[in-house]
């Protein structure tokens, strides 16, 4: 390490948001850059601690030490290409991970204040990109054609580790570009979609195939090809089957966050389609990312108010959970940029009812509730506390999760990754295993 005590002497530093009164006036990434001189000085913070945990808690198996200590040193092409030796896409983590490599970092256990992993991830991906280090790869073919269903991270990261291998690969998806989540459910201020698109040009010329617009029935894939690739995720959302549910109004997550990333990269809806929640009180039902997501939405598209309910209870607030000890990851209480935005929040709340009026929504009736441990163990009971009553609002948004896929037996050619085998996880856990269902399909293909 270039500067092995400056952990002792240089406090964590982020970038930070934009501020509030000026980002939520528009869809730009809310998260601002360091610049370079301190973006290498973070990078420096980077200890020799001996047993790097954050190459273990990596699902990619990245090597911070490594291209942290490049960074610092100011070798932005040796940073890339020992960040690129592990992940295929580091622009997209670096944006939206939730970095479980710096829960595990010694310096996150000794003072809460990690590595700055992921925003380094990010600017040395930015400066690669900007200094051509971005290398076209040109592979010798080996003659074998893999097809791959679903472009979005666990696809793109197999078809990258297969092309590169000498394999064809062909990739089809029902969407009219690539990305699948990253795209149509990450919204823009998070994570520009000119970011995925270059990205996506290099893997065109480095000679992936894609083909948009083109659905493929899982029980009858396309002919011509050695193996197949099933990376369809999980596209069926947890909808919430409660009185009321037809009524105008109430909509799932993704309506709302896939249609306003298509308008903004220029698709027309008629004025009945919108999902807008101009001038209305917002309900996002589901404390997770998604519902965040819904949350810096809908107050980009002029809301009046937004709540949040989640059933579950309050998570712990700090940066440790005794229910959770390191190296598990600590399950606290997270305030993303859009809650900063402005919502309410509110835990232990379940949903009875959806109420209207003329076929319109004009709230729901929820009840407080808490939670008894289980005598017979697993999935504490939930117990009814207080009184019923009725949060106002004309927008109720389903932010409660995706279901797990069933699948039909396949061949033996056939393979199934990402979360349309493990169920919705994180971009970064599918990316890991688009790679991982990559060597298996090599293995596959050279023993048959």
């Amino acid at each position: 390490m270039g500067n092995p005590k400056a952990f002792l002497s240089i406090p964590r530093q982020e970038a930070g948001y934009r501020p509030v009164h000026d980002r939520i006036h528009d869809f730009g990434e809310v998260e601002q850059t360091l610049n370079s001189k301190d973006r290498r000085t973070q990078a420096s913070r980077c200890m020799d601690c001996g047993v790097p945990f954050c190459h273990w808690a990596c699902p990619l198996g990245n090597k911070p030490p490594e291209w942290n200590d490049a960074l610092y040193k100011g070798d932005y092409e040796l940073a890339y290409r020992l960040l690129n030796s592990t992940n295929p896409f580091p622009e997209f983590t670096g944006r939206i991970c939730p970095a479980l490599c710096e829960k595990a970092c010694v310096l996150n256990l000794m003072s809460h204040e990690p590595t700055t992993n992921r925003e380094d991830e990010a600017a040395i991906t930015e400066m690669a990109f900007q200094e051509n280090f971005v290398r076209i790869e040109t592979p010798v073919r080996n003659g074998k054609k893999v097809a791959i269903i679903g472009a979005g991270p666990a696809g793109l990261a197999a078809a990258n580790k297969l092309n590169l291998m000498g394999y064809t690969v062909t990739i089809f998806d029902k969407n009219e570009a690539a990305g699948g989540l990253l795209r149509y459910g990450i919204p823009n201020f998070k994570l520009n979609k000119a970011i995925i698109d270059r990205r996506m040009e290099v893997l065109a010329k480095e000679g992936i195939i894609f083909k948009y617009n083109t659905p493929v029935d899982l029980n009858r894939l396309p002919e011509g090809f050695d193996a197949y690739i099933i990376a369809t995720g999980t596209p069926t959302a947890r909808d919430l089957k409660i009185p009321g549910r037809e009524l105008k109004g109430v909509h799932l997550a993704l309506e709302m966050l896939s249609q306003q990333n298509r308008i903004l990269a220029g698709i027309d809806f008629k004025k009945e389609e919108l999902v807008s929640a101009k001038g209305k009180d917002v309900l996002v039902i589901g404390g997770g990312d998604t519902g965040s997501d819904c949350i810096g939405t809908s107050h980009r598209q002029g809301c009046k108010s937004v709540t949040q309910i989640e059933i579950m209870p309050k998570p712990v607030e700090g940066h440790t959970d005794p229910k959770n000890p390191w190296p598990n990851w600590p399950r606290t209480l997270k305030t993303t940029s859009s809650h900063e935005e402005g919502c309410t929040r509110r835990w232990n709340i379940n949903s009875l009812e959806f109420i209207g009026k003329d076929g319109k929504l004009t709230g729901v009736k929820v009840q407080e509730i808490d939670w008894k441990p289980n005598p017979e163990g697993g999935r504490p009971i939930m117990v009814e506390k207080g009184k019923p009553e009725i949060i106002k609002c004309e927008l109720v948004l389903l932010a409660m999760g995706f279901l797990k896929p069933e699948h039909p037996k396949y061949a033996d050619n056939v393979f199934v990754t990402g979360d349309a085998a493990s169920g919705a996880s994180l971009v970064v856990r599918a990316m890991a295993a688009g790679i991982q269902t990559a060597k298996d399909v090599d293995h596959y293909l050279l023993t048959k």
